[in-house]
């Protein structure tokens, strides 16, 4: 019988970059877009326009009305807006939305340049047709139109807008969700501090502690990296074409303008850079990343942890009504949140660090390197986020298997070599006889096989502790042999 094919001729498929509305490139615009839409309020190409529009629009209002403890006018001739002049100029980023995106875009494509667009953008919206529209006739913002973008190269703007969108992004997204799910873990810690755990060390049985102490690192770990996070510095110049003010000198000699630029870029909450090439230098930026990279290894390593006492049944996961484990194996509940995580976090530290190792390099005093680099900062906080999101939603759904754990203690009472040795060694200093090579008598005992509890309690018996040594270890079972976890999980976790 004949074989049967079956082809499409290629001119016949659907083009998907044709479909309208578009269909998303990357997961984070199209999958999982829910998880990580609030980013797109900071770290979009939109959010970026928004922010250079509000830099611009408060260097001019600095310009004309002074900033700092300077007030008056920088520029002489300059007019003093008034307060609702001033309200009307901020209301150009407060307002910027879909028809300003769509007509910034539209001017970009004629000066293929994205700053200048911008400046244009606000420009357009200073004639008197467009303010008496706005209801200021009389505006005097008209004989301020050449203040925009005055001395400016684009990186004065660009840096300033960067940093405050980095800001507002790690403050207002990242950090809030980041420190939900150190608290989520801290709490767990403390729900499960007394819940005896055997320990592994290198994959094999070792001295026992407790689940909520092992869950109480993690949160510790977490929250020192959220500390530096939040104290981090975004700074950020405003100092012409390669950092010497010399525009801005030969324009208006007399102001003090790196008295201005310092006032100004406090303004906007950030650090002022003194120094810099054409480029504020990033190192930063670098800074901060490597640290959000860091805080997104901890969780890797956690979430590799979780997977693995899920495999062990040391956790079970609560099915999801109607969800599919496997396609084929019905039975299955898989870890796919810490998985998810995993991969996601995996790709946010490499974009993190290729972020940190070229933005703090530019050839002599600018290249555009870093322009094309940070407009990657999103999807790396993206993937981040994402994974931050994936093990919130894999920790609700984990109950702690308290009695599997218990039978993991109870077939392993080896574990009990190391403080039954630990006694000996104390009473041998003590001056009690027979104490001898106590290590070597326990690794002879117990290494490379199973003993069980009467083995390890006749051979207690049989040293000649003192009596009150010779109790403890009597009564000490592996599930009791977990020190003070308990204990520390209450005292050191905030």
């Amino acid at each position: 019988m004949a074989a049967v094919t079956f082809s499409v001729a290629a001119s016949a498929r659907v083009c998907l970059a044709e479909v309208d509305p578009p269909i998303a490139l990357g997961p984070l615009d199209g999958r999982y877009r829910g998880a990580v839409a609030p980013l797109v309020d900071h770290l979009s190409e939109a959010a970026l326009n928004r922010a250079r529009i509000e830099v611009e629009v408060e260097w001019l209002i600095a310009l004309c009305n002074g900033v700092g403890e300077a007030p008056g006018s920088v520029v002489p001739g300059a007019p003093a807006l008034s307060d609702d002049e001033i309200a009307y100029l901020r209301s150009l980023s407060a307002t910027f939305g879909a028809a300003e995106i769509a007509e910034l875009a539209e001017i970009e494509r004629v000066t293929i340049h994205d700053v200048k667009a911008v400046e244009y953008f606000i420009k357009r919206r200073l004639t008197p047709e467009v303010l008496t529209t706005a209801g200021l006739p009389s505006s005097q913002l008209p004989a301020a139109a050449e203040l925009v973008h005055f001395a400016c190269t684009s990186e004065d703007i660009n840096n300033l807008a960067i940093a405050l969108m980095v800001r507002g992004a790690v403050r207002e997204v990242w950090l809030p969700a980041a420190t939900a799910l150190a608290d989520q873990i801290a709490d767990m810690a403390r729900e499960l501090a007394a819940v005896p755990l055997l320990s592994r060390t290198h994959g094999q049985p070792a001295t026992p502690t407790t689940l909520g102490k092992e869950l109480a690192v993690t949160a510790h770990r977490l929250r020192r990296q959220l500390r530096r996070i939040e104290t981090a510095e975004y700074l950020g110049k405003i100092n012409g074409a390669t950092g010497t003010f010399g525009a801005h000198v030969v324009a208006v000699p007399q102001a003090n303008w790196p008295a201005i630029s310092r006032a100004f870029v406090e303004h906007l909450g950030l650090s002022w850079n003194p120094l810099t090439t054409q480029i504020e230098s990033h190192d930063w930026q670098a800074e901060v990343f490597a640290d959000v990279a860091r805080f997104g290894r901890i969780l890797h390593n956690f979430a590799t942890d979780v997977w693995t006492y899920i495999s062990l049944g040391f956790f079970t996961q609560i099915p999801v009504a109607g969800a599919t484990g496997s396609s084929t194996m019905p039975h299955k509940v898989n870890p796919i949140r810490f998985e998810n995580a995993e991969a996601n976090l995996e790709i946010s530290g490499a974009l993190f660090d290729v972020l940190g190792a070229t933005l703090v390099t530019s050839r002599l005093q600018r290249d555009l390197t870093d322009s094309s680099s940070q407009r990657n900062i999103g999807v790396a906080f993206g993937h981040s986020l994402l994974a931050v999101d994936n093990v919130r939603r894999g920790l609700k759904a984990l109950h702690a298997n308290a009695e599997l754990m218990a039978r993991d203690l109870n077939e392993n009472w080896e574990v009990l070599g190391e403080p039954i040795q630990s006694a000996m060694r104390a009473a041998a200093v003590a001056g009690v006889p027979g104490m001898d090579n106590p290590y070597e008598r326990l690794k002879d005992l117990t290494r490379g096989h199973r003993i069980d509890a009467t083995a390890l309690r006749e051979f207690v018996a049989s040293l000649g502790l003192p009596a009150d040594a010779a109790a403890r270890l009597g009564a000490l079972t592996p599930a009791t042999y977990t020190g003070l976890a308990t204990q520390l999980v209450a005292d050191y976790l905030a």
